[in-house]
């Protein structure tokens, strides 16, 4: 379907009860939709947004369009949960109804001050020759759940020598002094990180950029987050356009960190280690961090990525958000590991020791160990297999480089950018931790040195599972969960 400018940009408030009724309805009786995972009512979902722990819950917005499966006006839907497992849709939390917001609500963050949740959001304003001003605005949410925009933008425009392509800003405290960070585009078509700091929330001023050793490293960089862990300081970020590097940087857009010493806020400088990619699979972007109430560091990031389409589009939705997953630092590197929590939705277990093919359906938890001899092999998991489907996880000992592999996972989305992503792990390929749902797949290897996240659209028939190897010194070890 061919959409126009007033299509892709009417309101929610303008949709009727009968287009709501029928966009459901076709939503409902749609293949591939999710068990556990947040996936939008209808429309498009895309970048998570304002996640916070507030008045006794967790709190996570993200973009929406809710017309159908296309970027359209970016409203923010609000869910929340008492367990990071377990979402409630709340509905819509902010429509772009503001002249300084006219094109869309987009992305941005949330921080809790004297009991209410502050949401700072880029709204977007184009002129009748569509020249974008990206404003930065406030929202503030009571324990109420009422939602009360200020007046006008916090930040307006662009600041001297960057484009229009300033957008994301994450904030968060240090003394008494707020900070965000933002994403933007130089002059010269090259990406960076902007700093900005209030004492007030209302009031900000440019620091200037925060100061890296990436030169010329992407044409944009979105949705930075800026946060410290175990004395360091960790910056996520977005670079678009870097070009691939064998098995680096093979998707569209990226999504890594720099982990290095704590940010000057007073200069935004910030000593650090290379970027590293967070996830090695074909589908994870914009990610987003916030703190539990017990310090964890708690990551969750849309599994898509912009400018893909995805073979639910047909059916009037598209894209759905990763499961929540806890930050460590090992060295010099982040670790991501499943929550906790999502052990509370462990059903009947199944456990297995050999290469046999068994059928465990389409929504599960699998946990793998292999003990590889010496010699050199080959060893790994077939998952949602057929006769004629599998998507394949596979480790060769010789190059320590692990593969994940869609070519044969039903019907594959952006086969342009191939169907295989690939890592070198650091040492040996000794666990596997898997979360499948129906049109999804997470792979959490060695306790979080790496994860592939995937989206896969197998067909309804494709429910087996089984491990391989071509050497018998290889002990397997595993164990399955059903997922309530």
């Amino acid at each position: 379907m061919e959409w126009t400018k007033e299509e892709r940009y009417r309101p929610y408030s303008a949709m009727s009860k009968t287009e709501e009724s029928r966009l459901l309805h076709v939503v409902d009786h749609a293949p591939w939709r999710q068990h556990y995972h947040i996936q939008p009512p209808t429309g498009l979902l895309n970048d998570p947004n304002g996640f916070c722990f507030y008045n006794g819950q967790y709190h996570l917005f993200y973009q929406w369009f809710p017309y159908g499966a296309v970027h359209g006006l970016k409203h923010w839907y609000h869910t929340t949960s008492t367990n990071l497992v377990l979402w409630q849709g709340q509905g819509v939390a902010i429509e772009p109804e503001e002249s300084f917001e006219s094109h869309g609500a987009y992305s941005g963050s949330g921080i809790v001050v004297d009991e209410q949740l502050y949401l700072l959001y880029t709204g977007n304003e184009r002129d009748s020759n569509w020249e974008r001003t990206p404003n930065q605005c406030l929202a503030i949410m009571k324990a109420d759940g009422s939602i009360e925009k200020h007046p006008s933008p916090v930040v307006e425009g662009s600041p001297p020598g960057y484009t229009e392509h300033v957008r994301d800003p994450k904030v968060w405290q240090e003394n008494d002094q707020y900070y965000f960070v933002i994403g933007a585009q130089r002059e010269d078509i090259t990406g960076c990180a902007l700093l900005y700091s209030s004492t007030d929330l209302l009031d900000w001023t440019l620091v200037g950029e925060i100061n890296t050793s990436l030169d010329n490293f992407g044409y944009m960089w979105e949705c930075p987050d800026y946060f410290e862990l175990d004395g360091h300081g960790v910056l996520l970020f977005c670079p678009q356009g870097l070009e691939a590097k064998g098995d680096a940087y093979r998707n569209i857009f990226q999504s890594g960190y720099i982990l290095g010493s704590k940010l000057n806020v007073s200069d935004g400088s910030m000593s650090h280690g290379p970027f590293r990619e967070l996830d090695h699979g074909f589908d994870f972007y914009a990610p987003q961090t916030t703190t539990c109430p017990d310090g964890r560091r708690i990551l969750i990031g849309w599994m898509g990525l912009p400018d893909r389409s995805v073979p639910t589009e047909r059916d009037e939705w598209a894209h759905c958000l990763t499961i929540p997953r806890e930050l460590t630092i090992s060295g010099e590197r982040l670790l991501q590991n499943p929550v906790a929590e999502l052990k509370t939705q462990r059903g009947a277990s199944t456990h297995f020791s050999d290469t046999t093919t068994r059928t465990f359906g389409h929504v599960y938890e699998a946990y793998v160990t292999f003990t590889p001899g010496e010699t050199s092999s080959t060893y790994g998991i077939n998952m949602r297999t057929s006769e004629s489907e599998q998507t394949v996880l596979t480790y060769e000992m010789a190059t320590k480089q692990l593969t994940l592999d869609r070519s044969l996972s039903g019907e594959i989305p952006a086969t342009s950018e191939g169907t295989t992503r690939a890592l070198n792990l650091t040492e040996h390929c000794h666990t596997l931790h898997v979360f499948m749902d129906h049109s999804s797949v997470e792979i959490f290897v060695n306790g979080g040195e790496a994860v592939f996240t995937s989206r896969i659209f197998p067909s309804e028939g494709a429910t087996g599972f089984n491990t391989f190897t071509n050497d018998t010194n290889v002990t397997i070890q595993g164990t399955q969960w059903e997922i309530f």
